[in-house]
């Protein structure tokens, strides 16, 4: 049975709000999916906007005084070559991960810090 798209959107223009509102919630249940939008977690303070978040980018902002460290630790972290991982460093800022779950994320971070990078997560 092939759909006729043309008298499915007619019927739509004529349907009042509360039969689309009921459509919608037979769709949704019928086949397990959402019509709502996603909607970005706006907290009032730093803390409370990374606990909102579950995955983050991870951004070098400074390579420090002890940027062989850092390439090291960059290297680790993404699989570049050195050749690549010193480019990120002295091209900071630099994306260097993006979409880490936020455990990964503070713990490359905390790498980073502690060979003497600056890092950010978005």
């Amino acid at each position: 049975m092939a759909l006729n798209i043309e008298n499915i959107i007619a019927e739509i223009k004529e349907a009042t709000i509360l039969e689309l509102n009921d459509l919608v919630k037979a769709i949704e249940e019928e086949f397990g999916v959402t019509a709502a939008a996603p909607v970005a977690v706006a907290g009032a303070a730093g803390g409370e906007e990374a606990a909102a978040k579950d995955s983050f980018d991870i951004e070098l902002t400074s390579g420090g005084d002890k940027k062989v460290a850092v390439i090291k630790v960059v290297r680790e972290i993404t699989g570049e070559g050195l050749k690549e991982a010193k480019a990120l460093v002295d091209n900071a800022p630099s994306v260097l991960k993006e979409g880490v779950a936020a455990a990964e994320a503070e713990e490359l971070k905390a790498k980073l810090e502690e060979a003497g990078a600056s890092v950010t997560l978005k």
